[in-house]
Order: C-alpha cells, then structure tokens, then sequence
C-alpha cells in the first residue's frame, strides 16, 4: 500500500489497503463491483462518499444526436499550442466546479508532468480560445490502450453557449479519425449537466466506481 496528496489537499490510499494508515481524512476508490476491495475498505473504517458512473461514448459523429459548432470568434487550439501558465489557471479553476476536486490547485512542475504523462497527444487535448486570447474550456483525452475522456469543461461565465458540446464534438472526432470507436470516462452521478452533456453524445453506462473516506 501507498498514499498520496493530490493537489486539492485530499490524501489517496493507492493499492491494497492495510493497517498502516496516515491520519486524518483519508480517500479510496474501488469498482462499484470489487466486493473484496470494498470490504477491505470498509473492515479499516472506509465509507461510500461519492459514486461516479463510467460511461462508453461512440466517437463516430453519426452516432450523436446532435452537435454545435464552436461560437463565433471563438477557435479550438491544441493543448501544446497554448501557454502552460494559463492553461495550468483554466485547468484549476474548472476543477473548482467538479464534484470531489474543489480546492485542487497545480504546481507548476506537477502540471507539466500530468500535461506530459503517457497518454497525452496534443490533437485530443484541446482548449477553446477566445478572440482575445481568453482560456475559456478544455476537452481532453488521453490516448492510452484504452482511450478516456479524462476532462471537459467550460468556465462558468462562459457555459450555456455550446462550447462544451463543440469541444467534446472535435476531440471525439480526432479519436474517430484514429480508428477507435469509443471512449470511456466517469462522472459523478449528481452532476447532472455533465450527464446530460454526455448522454446527447450517446453515452451509455458500462458500471461504476465508489469514492470513500474514513475520518
């Protein structure tokens, strides 16, 4: 067993847990249908504190409801294309909206290593450009054996306008363009914007993983 401080301050145990615990509040996350993790979990303290669905979504465009064009004035910029800096401040502050990640706050070189990790491919990391140079939404997806939607999102004064759903749109394009032909992702269960975002994109749930806490 391991643990580890994410940049919101919340402290993770990673792989099998046991007695040898850091205090305070502590997090762990196990498939919904892993009966044996969880109830190693559960025999240490842990308790269910968030649920999140894990969705399949089709990238073949002829498979959506429905798709919106990114609005006037506005462009689709690979992620190595825009400026670490503010794309690290736009990364943060959308965190501050997602269930389980407020608070969540990059250090400079912690970014560059997750921006870089395996898995990243600038064409399906994209951010949503202002005229003026404004960072005002990502859609990413890291591209490893099993391609996931890892984050979308859009600022809050921004949202409302279709520039999710057109962000969404072109990163699951680019994946089409590659030949894989769904994607999975997770989401919270009670954000319900996101799930309607992701169900006109034709998501279906495929099962579900637990978030839980002791302390």
């Amino acid at each position: 067993m391991r643990h580890w401080t994410r940049p919101d301050g919340r402290c993770f145990v990673v792989g099998e847990p046991d007695d040898d615990l850091p205090s305070g509040r502590i997090y762990a996350t196990a498939d919904e249908g892993d009966e044996t993790r969880l109830d190693s979990l559960r025999s240490l303290g842990f308790a269910p504190h968030r649920r999140d669905l894990v969705l399949e979504l089709p990238t073949d465009p002829a498979e959506w409801s429905r798709a919106v064009a990114m609005p006037q004035g506005m462009e689709c910029q690979p992620a190595d294309q825009v400026d670490e800096e503010r794309l690290r401040l736009l990364d943060d502050a959308l965190r501050q909206d997602v269930p389980g990640t407020d608070g969540w706050g990059w250090g400079a070189d912690e970014f560059r290593d997750e921006m870089y990790s395996p898995g990243f491919d600038p064409a399906t990391y994209l951010v949503a450009v202002d005229r003026d140079g404004s960072c005002l939404g990502i859609a990413r997806v890291w591209m490893r054996e099993q391609p996931r939607l890892g984050f979308v999102g859009v600022r809050s004064e921004r949202r409302r306008r279709g520039i999710a759903r057109a962000l969404l749109a072109e990163v699951l394009t680019e994946v089409h363009r590659r030949g894989v032909p769904h994607v999975l992702t997770e989401v919270d269960e009670s954000n319900v914007a996101s799930r309607t975002l992701l169900a006109g994109f034709g998501g279906k749930p495929v099962g579900a993983s637990l978030e839980l806490v002791r302390g």
